[in-house]
């Protein structure tokens, strides 16, 4: 692709770095920016760079945040002994839409993926297991994608949890076996998490 302009060119270069954005989308993009007020471009330039350095994560669930805790975790109507395990952000953001869950979050921060160098350590795994051995979790809510790396993670943990008193559960597969939580539909993903099993079910039907 060639620019008449290296301005241009650059900024369509770092545009199209941005998942899901090919270098044609990105030209669109800086094309249409370039056409907007300067004071509207500085608006969303400021708004992204103060996003990035003055967002937070919670301390006590990992949710991103714009205070220590999290509004979800500091609401005091949320049920603090119901927590629900997910891989990111994007998967609060889902079960949050059904309007379904009552309780609070763990955010794990991934799954389990040996192949892309990925293991316990570089998850908030430790920090889950430490406040459900804290004795204040009545259940445990396993909310990861159906795929190999997510049953794994969920495994490892519960290994993990082995004789700590909490009742552990998974969502009920009307989420297809391969399928990414934050694709699916509101009513699916509410009634999975209604409908939740104990986590040892199964396992005896894998």
């Amino acid at each position: 692709m060639e620019f008449s302009s290296k301005l241009i060119e650059q900024a369509v270069n770092e545009m199209a770095q941005l998942p899901g954005i090919g270098k044609r989308t990105a030209l669109r993009l800086v094309l249409h920016m370039l056409k907007q007020p300067a004071e509207q471009v500085k608006f969303l330039s400021e708004a992204l760079l103060k996003m990035r350095e003055e967002i937070k994560f919670c301390k006590s669930c990992h949710n991103i945040s714009d205070e220590e805790v999290c509004d979800i975790c500091s609401n005091p109507r949320r049920n603090q002994s119901l927590i629900c395990v997910v891989e990111d952000i994007r998967d609060v953001m889902a079960i949050e839409n059904t309007r379904q869950f009552n309780g609070i979050y763990h955010v794990l921060g991934g799954k389990i993926a040996p192949i892309e160098g990925i293991g316990p350590s570089q998850l908030n795994i430790n920090s889950l297991v430490e406040k459900v051995k804290l004795g204040r979790v009545d259940e445990l809510i396993f909310a990861l994608s159906s795929t190999m790396e997510g049953d794994t993670t969920v495994f490892y943990i519960y290994k993990q949890l082995k004789g700590v008193a909490v009742k552990i559960s998974t969502i009920a597969r009307g989420i297809a076996v391969g399928d990414e939580l934050e694709y699916a539909d509101e009513i699916t993903l509410g009634r999975s998490i209604l409908q939740r099993v104990p986590y040892e079910n199964s396992l005896k039907s894998s």
